[in-house]
C-alpha cells in the first residue's frame, strides 16, 4: 500500500517558480554589476533548470517524511502539556531540533 505523498507536479511547479525567481534576481544583480554584453547569450546560466522524475519522487518523499515527523513531534509536545490540539507554539518549539535532524 502506497502512502499519501505530495503531488510531483505541485513540487515541480514550486521548484520551477523558485528557480525562475532566483534566475531573475541573479540576472538583475549581474546586469547592475557589469555592463550588458552585446550578442546572443548561450551560457550555462541562461539555460532553464529542470528536475527529472526520480528527483521529484525523492523530493516528494523527503517532504512527506519531514511533515510527518513535524506533526508527530508537535503532537508529542501537545500531549505532554495535556492538549489534544497541536498549536503553532508546539511547532515553534520542535522546529529547531527538527531542522538539525534533517
Amino acid at each position: 500500500m502506497e502512502e499519501n505523498t505530495f503531488d510531483p507536479e505541485l513540487i515541480r511547479t514550486i521548484f520551477r517558480l523558485v528557480w525562475e525567481r532566483r534566475g531573475a534576481e541573479r540576472e538583475k544583480n549581474q546586469f547592475s554589476e557589469t555592463e550588458a554584453e552585446v550578442g546572443p547569450s548561450t551560457s550555462k546560466r541562461s539555460r532553464l533548470t529542470s528536475a527529472n522524475a526520480n528527483a521529484l519522487k525523492l523530493s516528494c518523499e523527503l517532504l512527506r517524511v519531514f511533515v510527518t515527523e513535524a506533526i508527530q513531534r508537535a503532537a508529542t509536545m501537545a500531549e505532554a502539556e495535556g492538549n489534544h490540539v497541536i498549536e503553532a507554539s508546539h511547532l515553534e518549539r520542535i522546529l529547531p531540533q527538527l531542522l538539525l535532524d534533517f
